[in-house]
């Protein structure tokens, strides 16, 4: 799967450069200037766990962050956000590996880990869950975004929407969206709070709001998230949670 995921990453990476980073934590979902979820950045060290094309680090970097570290499986991702931080005043230091493996991160390191729209990537939720907790320091935060699991089960027909698939079935699933050509594992929204608990995190928020534009974009170039189907089920949720001191 993780060889599969990183072949269809290197092929689109280029569409998704810039996209859903932060302040942004997903579609039709509030974002961090709402949420203030990390508070203040100045002075700490972060981790970026599926760091993209380095848009989130940037933000962190504009907040003052002290270093930036940021894991990524895609090669084009990584050689993006290499270039991107090239200006930054904080440390800067990135890796290309899957999240599931520590490529030489330091354990009990860093106040702050998060993931914008990538951890559900991962084929081993625990191991990975495992890893960041053991990256941050004792009472230190992560926080995380995702689609959320039932955004998918719901697809239009005619003029309503229905349940085309079980919410309870939980597995490795070809995704749509990518045109078959990548495979998500569909996990509930409570195996992801569940994981959280089993490793050690403390759960402070769980978050599935919606907020809906003042305005559709033309087209309604939202990718494939439905503002019509988020009047009826949330697209994203978001997660904080902190590492027991």
């Amino acid at each position: 799967m993780i060889q599969i995921n990183k072949q269809g990453w290197e092929k689109s990476a280029k569409r998704f450069f810039g996209r859903t980073a932060l302040p942004e934590l997903g579609p039709l979902a509030p974002t961090e200037d709402d949420l203030n979820l990390f508070g203040d950045i100045q002075g700490k060290k972060v981790l970026d766990i599926g760091c993209g094309s380095g848009h989130s680090l940037e933000y962190m970097g504009s907040k003052g962050a002290l270093e930036l570290w940021g894991i990524d499986l895609t090669t084009k991702q990584i050689e993006t956000a290499t270039e991107l931080l090239v200006g930054q005043q904080a440390l800067v230091k990135l890796f290309e590996s899957p999240m599931e493996e520590n490529p030489g991160l330091p354990t009990n390191y860093f106040d702050i880990a998060y993931s914008i729209y990538a951890l559900g990537w991962t084929v081993d939720l625990e191991k990975t869950l495992e890893n960041i907790h053991s990256y941050l320091i004792p009472g230190g935060t992560f926080i995380f975004s995702w689609e959320h699991p039932i955004h998918d089960r719901v697809k239009r027909d005619g003029p309503k929407f229905t349940f085309e698939k079980s919410y309870l079935e939980e597995g490795p699933e070809y995704n749509e969206a990518w045109n078959h050509s990548v495979i998500i594992y569909h996990r509930k929204l409570t195996t992801y709070i569940n994981t959280l608990i089993k490793v050690g995190f403390e759960i402070e928020k769980v978050i599935d709001d919606v907020v809906l534009p003042d305005i559709v974009p033309e087209g309604n170039d939202l990718r494939w998230y439905s503002v019509e189907k988020a009047k009826l089920v949330p697209a994203t949720f978001i997660i904080k949670a902190k590492k027991k001191k």
